[in-house]
């Protein structure tokens, strides 16, 4: 007899099931993830991109910049000396000449330097008068001294004479003839001291004089050197020009080389320009630059370069190598054109906002039917306002995607609908 045998269903306890289906989905995904490449490939909305066409054409090589005309020269109004702002001679705006007062300022302490300089040359000048004064009395009496010996030692010269005389006559005896010999040595030797003591004192009332009126001397230069601080605080114009800033209030406290305004040269002027910092290795003094006003072409000359970059731009100026513009006044803009080179055939592609993204290092190229846009390497040399030179990677004819990339930067296709 057959025995039948019932297989049995094997069932998921119903506690098991949500754990069971949730490793089924993870499962499904993976593979998905394995097999599939939906990573690398975008849908877009082809109204929303720039399409540009590369071309083999002449590139211009030049930058454009915003010019800012400003005065050739620019000088500080600073006070060479502290003070408190008495009067405002001068207002902004005001034409002045080298020389002009702009500024007047007040320094007490200065005026007590001063006054108590003048006292004391004045009491330097009162000793020095007393000193030549005792010195020439003491000449005199010195002068007096020596001569009454000089008319000693003649008349002990006469006294010797005639004892010798009378000595070798021997009509005196030995003693009178020694003594009048001691006295009239006597003499002598006082009348050469006096005389030594003469010259010595005159050296030294010489020396004394000198240093005193060395003395009186430098008083009285310090005394002009006060006096000419205090004339500083009159501030004057170092140029002709035009006063641009005055930043000042009656009663301000000044310090010494404060900047308290500035004077405009406006015998000629410059033009100074923000330029991206991509152009740093190429901007250098002497380069041509051109500008148009009223239908006519003016010529400039990068004059310095300024290395420092702030905010991704650096500084040049520029002078005019020709003709001004008759209306040309401070603050003016020109949008100047600064020629970088010689311009050339080159593979160019329009500008656009894809380079923030990719530096230039890689572009969205589109196929032949401009149904898909695919990533492609490539190198950028120069650029100018409209376009970049391409070096590697793109042929003329074909279209590439110049709008920003930001939605798909770390995409490998586009495809366009």
């Amino acid at each position: 007899m057959d025995i039948k045998l019932e297989q049995k269903k094997y069932r998921i306890p119903k506690r098991y099931r949500p754990l069971v289906i949730g490793g089924a989905a993870v499962v499904a995904v993976l593979a998905w993830l394995a097999l599939g490449n939906f990573s690398s490939t975008l849908r877009v909305d082809r109204r929303g991109l720039s399409i540009g066409e590369v071309k083999d054409a002449q590139f211009d090589d030049y930058v454009s910049v915003d010019g800012s005309v400003v005065p050739i020269q620019v000088v500080q109004i600073s006070p060479e000396e502290g003070g408190v702002v008495l009067e405002k001679v001068l207002e902004e705006g005001a034409h002045v000449k080298k020389g002009d007062v702009i500024i007047r300022l007040n320094n007490s302490n200065l005026d007590l330097q001063i006054l108590n300089a003048e006292s004391e040359l004045a009491e330097k000048q009162n000793m020095l008068r007393s000193t030549q004064l005792s010195l020439e009395q003491d000449n005199l009496n010195n002068r007096n001294e020596a001569l009454q010996l000089k008319m000693d030692v003649q008349a002990k010269r006469r006294a010797f004479n005639h004892q010798s005389a009378l000595y070798k006559e021997e009509l005196n005896s030995r003693e009178e003839y020694l003594k009048a010999k001691e006295d009239y040595e006597l003499a002598v030797q006082k009348n050469e001291l006096i005389q030594q003591r003469l010259a010595k004192t005159k050296e030294l009332n010489r020396a004394q004089v000198a240093q005193m009126s060395s003395d009186l001397a430098s008083m009285r230069k310090n005394v002009e050197l006060v006096r000419e601080r205090k004339a500083k605080l009159d501030v004057r114009s170092t140029i002709d020009g035009e006063i641009g800033l005055l930043d000042v209030e009656l009663g301000q406290s000044i310090s010494p080389g404060q900047k308290v305004g500035v004077v405009n040269d406006l015998s000629d002027y410059k033009v100074e320009a923000q330029v991206d910092e991509h152009y740093i290795d190429r901007v250098h003094t002497g380069l041509q630059a051109t500008f148009e006003q009223n239908g006519k072409k003016y010529l400039l000359r990068v004059r310095k370069v300024f290395p420092e970059v702030r905010e991704g731009r650096f500084k040049i100026d520029f002078v005019f190598t020709g003709e001004r513009p008759k209306n040309i006044r401070t603050g003016q803009t020109y949008y100047v054109d600064l020629q970088l080179g010689e311009a050339k055939k080159a593979v160019i592609i329009p500008k656009g906002t894809f380079y923030s993204v990719t530096g230039g290092s890689w572009i969205f190229v589109l196929d032949k039917e401009g149904r898909k846009a695919y990533r492609r390497n490539i190198r950028i040399g120069r650029q100018n306002p409209q376009y970049y030179e391409v070096l590697e990677g793109l042929e003329p004819g074909e279209r590439v995607i110049v709008s920003g990339y930001e939605g798909y930067k770390d995409n490998d296709v586009l495809v366009l609908e």
